[in-house]
């Protein structure tokens, strides 16, 4: 094992605590700026919306803690102790560690969700997700139980595949997170700097493209962080045919207010429509 990437420099100041607080803040900010300035109208009860939003998101975070102690940040640790992966293996510089994971995480989940799409299994747990008929930043946190499970399987093996150092993945962590509530927001930047911060980095303008019902504009604008991936295998979308405002946000299948129940959320991937 190389003693430089073993040693993981700054593994003393990853803290849960720091990474929860972060999020909260990021989850404060972005719901002022939906109150403040909202691009859309709401089409269901807001109170039932993010009582069924948030509490999927409090089941899915029991479940990980209960499933995965250590989650992605235990793996790279484990990984480093047991000398796995490519990082902990080769004789790479650790900035060069760092910024190839952030990256290559970045790129898996592209793929991981670019699979939910496609594999009907997968797709059959995202709808839950894609099923909001609202767009909002708690739509960031309505994924069904089990596609978190799956999730974290995905990611703990591609970070310990990878030898990720810790620090690295517990940065990749927040920021992602941040990223999702952002690209989430019923909030849009200034049209010339959305253009700007495109040419980059995922918008909420961007993403919110990828919500609406019409199949082509479902399947595309896969990325969370980065707009590279999506511009390097042609997922990239830059405006939906009725625009921000016009676009119907959730499924074709279920358009009713369903949609806003946590039962109703918790049941659809087991129903055949």
């Amino acid at each position: 094992m190389t003693d430089h990437i073993a040693a993981m420099p700054g593994t003393d100041s990853i803290s849960p605590t720091i990474g929860l607080a972060i999020m909260a803040i990021a989850f404060a900010v972005l719901a002022l700026a939906e109150w403040l300035l909202p691009v859309r109208d709401r089409e269901q009860s807001q109170p039932r919306r993010w009582f069924t939003n948030l509490s999927l998101f409090a089941l899915d975070t029991l479940l990980i803690r209960l499933v995965f102690p250590l989650a992605m940040v235990g793996g790279a640790l484990w990984a480093a102790e047991a000398g796995w992966g490519l990082f902990n293996t080769i004789a790479a510089p650790y900035w060069l560690a760092f910024v190839a994971t952030l990256l290559l995480l970045d790129l898996a989940l592209y793929l991981q969700h670019w699979a939910t799409h496609r594999v009907p299994l997968l797709w059959r747990l995202h709808r839950v997700h894609h099923s909001d008929r609202d767009f909002d930043v708690t739509t960031a946190a309505r994924f069904h139980p089990v596609e978190i499970v799956l999730s974290m399987l995905w990611k703990m093996g591609v970070v310990i595949a990878l030898g990720a150092p810790a620090l690295a993945v517990f940065v990749f962590e927040v920021g992602f997170a941040v990223a999702t509530l952002f690209t989430h927001a019923n909030f849009a930047l200034p049209e010339r700097w959305d253009r700007g911060v495109r040419k980059l980095l995922v918008t909420p303008s961007m993403h919110r493209i990828h919500h609406s019902d019409r199949e082509v504009e479902t399947n595309s604008n896969y990325g969370t962080v980065l707009t590279l991936w999506d511009r390097l295998f042609g997922t990239y979308v830059a405006s939906g045919r009725e625009g921000q405002r016009g676009m119907t946000i959730g499924l074709k299948e279920w358009e009713g207010d369903q949609t806003s129940r946590l039962g109703f959320s918790l049941w659809l991937p087991f129903t055949r429509r």
